[in-house]
C-alpha cells in the first residue's frame, strides 16, 4: 500500500454536497492499494500512519510527536491515483493498482486497524470510490510519502559457515584419479642446473 500522509489544521470530505466527515488538529491520509499487498500490508501502514513523527515537542524539538501524542485526529480517503505510473505518454497507468473487491476488502481493514490501534471516535473515513470533495488545512506544508515495501527487510545468515581451515584443505589440488591430495602440489622444484 501506498500512502501520502499530510499534517492538517482542518480536513473534510464532501459527497454529492453532503459533509461525510472532517477532523480538526491531526493528519489527512490518501492511501492507494497496490495489485500484490496483502493483509499485512494493510497492517502495517496502519500502525505505521499513527506512529509518524510530525510535530515538535513543547520545547519545540522538531519530528517528535505523533498523531497519538497530541490527541489528534485521523481521516482516511481511499485514492487508487497515487499508484499511477506516467512512464510512458502523458495518461497515468494505473495498472499497478489492486481491482475493486481487492481493493475494498484491504483499504477497509487499514482503516479498521486504525480505529483499533488509536480511537473510533479519532478516526473518520472517507466514501470508497466515490466522487469525493476532501477539503484541507495543511499545516506547515507537511506531507510524508509512504509504502507498506519500505518497511520489509530480509537478512540472510549463514548459520554453520566452513571453518577457515577447511576451506584451505579443500582448497588443496587433488588427484583425479585417486581422489587424494597431491603431495607439492602447488610448488616446484628448482633443478640442479638452475642452481648452478
Amino acid at each position: 500500500m501506498k500512502a501520502i500522509i499530510q499534517r492538517v489544521a482542518s480536513a473534510s470530505v464532501t459527497v454529492d454536497s453532503q459533509l461525510v466527515s472532517s477532523i480538526g488538529k491531526g493528519i489527512l491520509v490518501f492511501a492507494a492499494v497496490d495489485r500484490d499487498d496483502t493483509p499485512r500490508d494493510a497492517e502495517s501502514m496502519a500502525a505505521k500512519v499513527l506512529k509518524m513523527k510530525m510535530w515538535p515537542d513543547d520545547s519545540g524539538g522538531p519530528w517528535k510527536h505523533s498523531v497519538q501524542d497530541i490527541s489528534g485526529e485521523v481521516l482516511c480517503v481511499s485514492q487508487f491515483t497515487l499508484l499511477a505510473s506516467t512512464k510512458k505518454g502523458n495518461k497515468p497507468d494505473f495498472h499497478g493498482a489492486a481491482g475493486g473487491e481487492k481493493a475494498r476488502e484491504l483499504y477497509d481493514r487499514f482503516f479498521a486497524k486504525v480505529q483499533e490501534l488509536y480511537s473510533q471516535e479519532r478516526v473518520r473515513n472517507g466514501v470508497f470510490q466515490a466522487m469525493m470533495q476532501v477539503g484541507l488545512v495543511n499545516d506547515g506544508p507537511v506531507s510524508v510519502e509512504y509504502h507498506s515495501t519500505d518497511a520489509e527487510v530480509t537478512l540472510e545468515i549463514q548459520t554453520n559457515p566452513a571453518k577457515p581451515q577447511e576451506k584451505a584443505r579443500d582448497a588443496e589440488p587433488t588427484d583425479a584419479s585417486t581422489g587424494q591430495r597431491k603431495e607439492g602440489a602447488g610448488s616446484f622444484e628448482m633443478t640442479k642446473s638452475l642452481l648452478e
